[in-house]
């Protein structure tokens, strides 16, 4: 279960953020075989002010980010059939640089919040994006994501540094 939280006003204009995150997310589990059911996860929708607070809180960087995530701890014994749901963790997309970031790439805002979900979903199972390697692989995870979506690469106009 995906629950979709908006704490900021900006987020109105965007009436069908909700649906564009959840057919992001259930594409992305979709993609690499993960289940769902049982599991819980929240997206907060939310404005530079609120990620800026907690990029400082809990990353020690005193600035807005366009997505955060925090991967809740995972019990250690397997589950059994009368647990409650299994709570995955959060992702946090702030409208302000989301929209800034779209326009300067001239991307479609849900294509690019599409990217977002799926990139801070792949983070709460255990992707991550810390070496070259991990990044190669993390990005063409994405891109195929995306591209059932019928969602263009999205480092596509990104020049490599190697």
């Amino acid at each position: 279960m995906t629950e979709v939280l908006v704490t900021a006003d900006c987020w109105r204009e965007v009436p069908d953020a909700e649906a564009v995150i959840l057919r992001a997310i259930t594409a992305a589990a979709a993609t690499i075989d993960a289940e769902l059911d049982g599991v819980e996860l929240a997206v907060m929708l939310t404005d530079d002010a609120g990620i800026r607070t907690l990029n400082k809180n809990w990353r020690g960087i005193d600035k807005p980010t366009n997505v955060l995530s925090f991967p809740a701890l995972q019990p250690s014994a397997p589950p059994r059939d009368d647990d409650p749901p299994r709570m995955l963790g959060d992702i946090a997309i702030a409208y302000e640089t989301l929209r800034r970031e779209a326009d300067e790439e001239a991307k479609p805002f849900d294509h690019h919040l599409s990217h977002l979900a799926v990139h801070g979903f792949l983070h709460l199972i255990g992707y991550d994006h810390e070496t070259d390697e991990e990044a190669e692989v993390m990005e063409a995870l994405e891109r195929e994501i995306l591209a059932q979506l019928g969602i263009p690469d999205p480092y596509g106009m990104r020049e490599r540094i190697n």
